[in-house]
This record gives C-alpha cells, sequence and structure tokens, in this order.
C-alpha cells in the first residue's frame, strides 16, 4: 500500500474534513525517507473539538498520542499508526493557509517543481543522512540561520529570482 492509499484507508480527510485537512511533507514532495510520516495539516479553530474528533478516530491506534502546545496559539499535534503508515495530524488556529507547515510546503514544492532535478538530488542525499527537510533545503540551497525563516522569506521570491538560485546550488 502507497502513503496515498494508507490516508484513504485512515478515513483521516474525511474525518476532518471540517478542518480543512491538507497533506504536505516529504510524501508528497517525493522526497520521503524511510521514518518519514505521513503529514496532516488542519485548522483546528475550535482546538478542543479537533482533539476530540482525533480522540475519537483514532485513539486505539498503535502508538496514539495526542498532545497540545503551550505556546504560539496552542496548536494539537496526534501521532498514530495506521496499516503501518506513522502518521502526523498538526491543528492550528491559523487557517492552515496561513500556517508555516503550509508556506514551507507550497516554497518547497515551487522550487523543486522550477528546478531540473539537481535539488531533489540533493535534498534527498541530506534527508537519507538525517536531515529534516526545512534544514535539508536551507542547507543545499545556501540559507543561512534559521532554515524555516529562511525558506520563508523565499516565498516572495518570482520564479526568475527561485531559478537563479537553484542555479547555484550546493550539493
Amino acid at each position: 500500500m502507497n502513503y496515498e492509499a494508507a490516508i484513504d484507508n485512515s478515513g483521516t480527510l474525511e474525518a476532518l474534513r471540517a478542518y480543512d485537512p491538507r497533506v504536505v511533507g516529504t510524501f508528497p514532495l517525493g522526497l520521503s525517507v524511510p521514518g518519514s510520516d505521513i503529514d496532516i495539516i488542519c485548522h483546528a479553530f475550535d482546538p478542543m473539538a479537533f482533539a476530540r474528533a482525533i480522540w475519537k478516530q483514532y485513539r486505539s491506534c498503535d502508538g496514539f498520542r495526542l498532545h497540545q502546545w503551550t505556546s504560539s496559539g496552542r496548536p494539537v499535534v496526534a501521532r498514530f499508526e495506521w496499516g503501518g503508515w506513522p502518521f502526523e495530524v498538526f491543528g492550528d488556529s491559523r487557517p492552515v493557509d496561513q500556517q508555516y507547515g503550509w508556506l514551507h510546503f507550497e516554497i518547497e514544492k515551487r522550487l523543486l517543481d522550477l528546478d531540473d532535478g539537481r535539488l531533489r538530488k540533493a535534498v534527498l542525499q541530506r534527508r537519507s543522512l538525517g536531515d529534516k527537510t526545512e534544514p535539508a533545503f536551507a542547507a543545499v540551497l545556501g540559507i543561512s540561520g534559521d532554515p524555516y525563516r529562511g525558506l520563508l522569506e523565499l516565498a516572495s521570491a518570482t520564479d526568475a529570482q527561485l531559478r537563479a538560485r537553484l542555479r547555484s546550488l550546493r550539493p
């Protein structure tokens, strides 16, 4: 079963449809490595209701954990396994289009779409050595400082600016 079938079989998108669930991360980007989880982000406008929906649907799954951050809008995070696939569901009070996870996914997808394959290869190499996705992108693109902030700053760049950046990749 591939990751898309695992998502369908888990019913996660349907169970959380009121929260605008979107699949992000390494699987849809084609950057997964062994141990990668299926990432789903949601608009948890009512964090307690969101937590209850997840609890009701997935509490009996292997590895089920549910917690709420104590800072920055108090997002809710759930982890569980479904059909042998690890899932992480993140619910933030901000609409999905405003969440950092979505913005990172969008710029990473844009960069990969503009590239000739060198970026994907270099990021996958760093991921296979243990780097998380955003730090891997930042290292390959020569972004210094906070990799998460650095990627967000690229989101406003034009395609021409991104292509110029891609021409000077650091493998």
